[in-house]
């Protein structure tokens, strides 16, 4: 695209908050009116920054990431966490964006790199494809702090420390989504995933920001009891 053209060079918004600390290395958005109130969160990695998701985009974010030094990579984990002015972020933060191969024609205009099931970024960081809530539906997971899975809206807060897929109008296809539930129970145990951080409805934790002891309660799911499940969340 021009380098002059009005998307590129239109000026950001000055307000906002800046992001906040949720546990060591991990900071959290505020939630983003642009992608229907989720959540985007920052990884300050040893090898690499990466920006899950998009956050809305004025000073104060931009100011932030900018200071944090390169951001290496923008993860877009599922369709509903791309942010209109994407392509903005992607010029001022010189990162690459990653997406499952599925959602990539949803940025027509902008560089991407596409993965198909896994994508190993760092010795520390892999994505992994979790189709259902929508079909490039995937998570992050950081080995660190005892693991920690970014579940975008693959797996959201019902309360202050519950986890569970959920079934929305909006869902892809649900036995699949379930069906990569029992994935995580199967790649993950106690000793490699501590906690779950959402994209989306994160006002029910409370502050915390993050589900702990999160792979027991990923285990404890009644997956076959979730099938019948025929009412909208």
């Amino acid at each position: 695209m021009p380098q002059n053209s009005p998307e590129i060079t239109a000026s950001l918004p000055s307000e906002g908050k800046a992001p906040r600390s949720i546990l060591p290395g991990i900071f959290a958005f505020s939630p983003n009116r642009d992608t229907l109130g989720a959540t985007a969160y920052f990884i300050v990695n040893k090898t690499s920054n990466i920006l899950v998701d998009c956050p809305a985009w004025h000073d104060t974010n931009q100011d932030f990431l900018l200071a944090q030094g390169r951001v290496s990579w923008l993860v877009i984990t599922h369709r509903g966490g791309i942010g209109k002015q994407v392509l903005q972020m992607q010029e001022a933060l010189e990162c690459e964006i990653i997406i499952q191969e599925q959602e990539a024609y949803l940025l027509p205009k902008v560089k991407v790199t596409t993965f198909v099931d896994n994508l190993i970024l760092t010795p520390e960081i892999e994505l992994i494809w979790t189709s259902g809530h929508s079909p490039g539906s995937s998570c992050l997971y950081w080995n660190n702090l005892g693991g920690v899975l970014f579940s975008g809206r693959h797996l959201l807060p019902i309360a202050t420390d519950k986890i569970m897929p959920l079934r929305t109008a909006k869902t892809f296809h649900w036995w699949r989504q379930l069906k990569n539930v029992t994935k995580l129970c199967d790649r993950f145990s106690e000793n490699t995933l501590k906690y779950i951080i959402p994209g989306a409805n994160t006002g029910l934790l409370r502050g915390k920001g993050y589900v702990d002891n999160a792979y027991q309660k990923l285990a404890k799911l009644d997956i076959e009891a979730l099938k019948s499940t025929d009412i909208y969340q």
